[in-house]
């Protein structure tokens, strides 16, 4: 067995594995600013990309980004029907033979769960995607199925007939007497017995990127809460115009998988320049120019952007989502997640309601 083999389909996941990789470079913390390029070793990356056209892009840039930095990048179409599946995961099978680290940054995705049965690494590492690897972490250490928490957790037909390989999965995930399993996170995690949780500080952004030169007015970060059927548009809507009216904020950085309807509303109604990233927002937010303040939901930021934008002087706030916000339908795990996100940001973040 041999190499490390990372899988990703977001260009977040992406980031995180080359951070990863930059942080088990043995170099002194003191001169981790003037390290020299190189992560290649034998680190592979397969980018297994989603369908939509913005993650897609900034995935090729993502992509650009880690073989500037000596690392194998294997661009790998895998969606496209069962038939498209099965070639992948025949093509595939061999390397998670002979990798001896399997890196993956989604736990809850079908197809890494499907991955995962293929596994024989005695080293398992999870990056983070966003939020849901709190939940995931959480959901590991109570012994529950996996179930992304902004949704009800259903049982139909699909569900039942993937079952098995989420069972599977839980088992992959889990420590045991011939598998390690590593967490790399921003996040506060509630780890399973005797997982390895390696604090993700965003080295290898802050030595590559930045400091950022300041704009003299405020950012506002979207999120796709209402894309993932949690937030009621229109509460959305008037959040955003608040906000954008109380400081001053000049810019949406849009997430990658709100709709061009919802962007299009909040330009007209607010004024505001969408701003489409190219990367995610923890690299835009390092070159910079970024605003003075940047004002996010709930949303993995407000624990990522602290440690990117440290030393920076820039004001990072977080409004609060309220309870009237949610739609009828939303999961009932929804309030709690979400308060929590906010709850375990650090200290230094500003809380905001609004409402």
């Amino acid at each position: 067995m041999t190499g490390q083999l990372a899988f990703v389909e977001s260009p977040v996941q992406l980031l995180n594995v080359l951070e990863w990789a930059y942080a088990r470079t043995p170099v002194p913390a003191q001169r981790a600013a003037e390290a020299p390029k190189g992560l290649g070793g034998d680190l592979a990356i397969v980018v297994l990309p989603p369908t939509d056209p913005m993650s897609r892009g900034q995935l090729r840039r993502m992509a650009q980004l880690a073989r500037d930095e000596g690392v194998t990048v294997r661009w790998q179409e895998a969606r496209g029907g069962a038939g498209a599946v099965l070639r992948t995961l025949a093509r595939l099978a061999p390397e998670l033979n002979r990798a001896e680290r399997v890196v993956i940054g989604d736990p809850f995705s079908r197809y890494v769960q499907l991955l995962l049965t293929l596994v024989r690494a005695d080293r398992l590492t999870v990056v983070d995607d966003g939020t849901a690897t709190m939940e995931y972490a959480a959901q590991l250490t109570r012994g529950e199925r996996l179930v992304r928490w902004h949704r009800r957790g259903s049982r139909g037909p699909r569900e039942l007939v993937l079952a098995p390989v989420g069972a599977l999965a839980r088992h992959r995930l889990a420590p045991a007497r011939r598998r390690t399993v590593e967490i790399f996170t921003a996040l506060p995690v509630d780890p399973p017995p005797q997982t390895t949780v390696t604090v993700n500080r965003f080295a290898w952004t802050r030595s590559r990127f930045g400091p950022p030169r300041q704009t003299r007015g405020a950012d506002l970060v979207g999120t796709s809460l209402v894309e993932t059927g949690v937030v009621h548009p229109d509460r959305y809507a008037d959040a955003v115009g608040g906000l954008a009216e109380a400081h001053g904020a000049t810019r949406y950085f849009a997430h990658r998988r709100e709709s061009a309807e919802k962007l299009h509303r909040i330009a007209v109604e607010t004024g505001m320049e969408i701003v489409r990233p190219d990367l995610p927002l923890e690299l835009i937010a390092r070159r910079g120019p970024i605003g003075r303040t940047v004002v996010s939901f709930p949303s993995t930021v407000v624990h990522t952007l602290p440690a990117v934008l440290e030393g920076t002087g820039v004001r990072i706030a977080v409004c609060e989502v309220a309870p009237e916000w949610l739609r009828s339908n939303a999961s009932p795990r929804a309030q709690g997640f979400l308060s929590g996100v906010t709850g375990t940001a650090p200290t230094m973040i500003e809380r905001l309601e609004f409402g």
